[in-house]
C-alpha cells in the first residue's frame, strides 16, 4: 500500500496538543470519487473550530482536518470518466461526512466536490474558495438576482465578505462595504466595492444612508453588533442574511422588524439543501471563467507546520492560511 503523509488529530484541543503529521495509507478511490493530489489546503475558521472542539463532531479515530484545497486529479473510482485525470482542480467540503480533509497529500472526495479551476486563476484562489465562497453566494444570490440592486456586505474584508463583494459585483449589484481598518478599506475597494464605510465611525450609519437610503439585500456577519443598522437601511423586501456567530443571541426588536417588513434568513453551507450547494459551485464557476475572483493575501504554512497554521488562523489576522504541500 502507498503511503502518504497528513495532518491528523484523535481528539480536539489546542493545535499544538492535537494535531500531528504522520505516515498514513493513501486512499483510493470509490464508485463515483476522485483522488486529488493536493497543492494547497485551505484553513477556514471552522476548521480550527472543528479541531479546538468549539463546534461538536464526533471523533472516534484519526480526522484528517480542512474542507477546502485546491490539486490535480490522478484517479478516479468507478463511473467517473477516465478523462478527468490530470484535471487541476478546487475542492469543497471534502472533511464532512467522512476522515479525509485536504490537509494530506492525496485526498478523496465524490466527483461533484471537485471543480475543475480555469487556467487562469491561481493556486491561491482555487485553495480559498469553497466555504467562503460558496457561503457568499448563498448570502448575496440565494434569494434571487442582485442585478440593479444595492447589497451591503458588513465585513467586506473578511473571506466571506471579500467573495460577497465580488459575486455581487459579477452580478451586477451597486456594492457597499463596511470594514474595520484602513487597510480592510483598500481590500474591499480592490475586492469591487463601490463604497466603502469604517463600521468604528460613530456616523457609520449615517454614512451608509446617504450613500444609499435603503439596501435590498444585507450580508451580516455580525448581527447583535449590527442590527440596529441593519434595519435603518432596510424597506419592505430587504433580506439580511446572517452566516456567523459568535455565541451571542440577538433580541429581536419585533415591532421595528414589523415596520421594516424585513426578511431575516440564516445560512450555514453544511445545512443548505445540495442543489443549493451545486447552484452555488455552478455560479462560482462561471465568475472565475469572468476572472470576476481574486484571493485575499495568503500566507503558506508546510505540513510540517500546521498547528502553526491554525494558531494564526485563531488569531484572526485576516486574509487567508493554507498549508503548502507542492514540492
Amino acid at each position: 500500500m502507498t503511503q502518504m503523509r497528513a495532518v491528523l488529530y484523535d481528539r480536539t484541543g489546542p493545535a499544538p496538543e492535537v494535531l500531528t503529521v504522520a505516515e498514513v495509507d493513501r486512499p483510493e478511490p470509490g464508485p463515483g470519487e476522485v483522488r486529488v493530489r493536493v497543492a494547497l489546503s485551505g484553513i477556514n475558521p471552522v476548521d480550527v473550530k472543528v479541531r479546538g472542539g468549539a463546534i461538536p463532531r464526533r471523533v472516534d479515530g484519526p480526522l484528517v482536518p480542512h474542507d477546502d484545497g485546491v490539486g490535480v486529479i490522478d484517479a478516479v473510482g468507478a463511473g467517473v470518466d477516465e478523462g478527468r485525470v490530470g484535471q487541476r482542480v478546487w475542492l469543497w467540503l471534502a472533511a464532512v461526512g467522512g476522515r479525509w480533509g485536504t490537509a494530506a497529500e492525496w485526498v478523496v472526495v465524490p466527483a461533484a466536490q471537485a471543480v475543475p479551476l480555469p487556467d487562469t486563476a491561481s493556486d491561491e484562489l482555487g485553495a480559498c474558495l469553497g466555504v467562503p465562497a460558496l457561503t457568499a453566494h448563498q448570502c448575496v444570490l440565494g434569494d434571487g438576482p442582485v442585478s440593479g440592486r444595492t447589497v451591503l456586505v458588513q465585513g467586506g474584508a473578511g473571506a466571506v465578505g471579500h467573495f460577497a463583494v465580488q459575486l455581487a459585483r459579477w452580478s451586477g449589484a451597486r456594492v457597499l462595504a463596511t470594514v474595520g481598518s484602513a487597510a480592510n478599506a483598500v481590500l474591499a475597494r480592490q475586492a469591487g466595492a463601490h463604497a466603502v464605510v469604517d463600521h468604528r465611525d460613530t456616523d457609520a450609519t449615517a454614512q451608509l444612508q446617504a450613500i444609499a437610503p435603503v439596501v435590498d439585500r444585507i450580508v451580516e456577519v455580525a448581527l447583535v453588533d449590527n442590527f440596529a443598522r441593519d434595519l435603518a437601511l432596510s424597506r419592505p423586501g430587504t433580506t439580511i442574511v446572517t452566516y456567523a456567530s459568535d455565541g451571542r443571541d440577538l433580541q429581536l426588536p419585533l415591532r421595528a422588524c414589523m415596520n421594516a417588513c424585513v426578511t431575516l434568513r440564516f445560512m450555514l453551507l453544511y445545512a443548505i439543501p445540495e442543489q443549493a450547494r451545486l447552484d452555488a459551485v455552478r455560479d462560482v464557476s462561471a465568475a472565475l471563467a469572468d476572472r470576476a475572483l481574486a484571493p485575499l493575501p495568503v500566507r503558506h504554512y508546510s505540513l510540517d507546520d500546521a498547528a502553526a497554521a491554525h494558531e494564526d488562523v485563531e488569531a484572526g489576522r485576516g486574509g487567508k492560511v493554507v498549508l503548502d504541500l507542492r514540492g
